[in-house]
């Protein structure tokens, strides 16, 4: 059992557990886009809303997400009007 001081960095050199974070950490993270994205189109992906659409979504494009448990990709929903890039992600320099 691990306690919740435990650094990452011990936690990786477990093994078997990183890859099982790592996959925590992604489905975390695009459900959080994907919630993010809802809310500024007015309805969801291939979803016939009886409202009017404020926007409509374009595809996605793939981003790597370093984090201490590793890089994680990330696929970042694009929009047809405007743009979208998620808070929890630093721009590129």
């Amino acid at each position: 059992m691990t306690t919740p001081t435990m650094a990452l960095a011990e936690l990786a050199e477990k093994g078997a557990d990183v890859d099982l974070l790592r996959q925590m950490v992604q489905f975390m993270a695009q459900r959080l886009m994907e919630i993010d994205v809802e809310g500024r189109c007015g309805a969801g992906y291939d979803e016939k809303a009886p409202r009017a659409r404020l926007n409509s979504r374009n595809g996605y494009r793939d981003r790597t997400w370093d984090t201490r448990a590793g890089s994680i990709e990330l696929k970042i929903p694009k929009l047809r009007r405007g743009s979208y890039f998620p808070e929890f992600l630093e721009p590129r320099r």
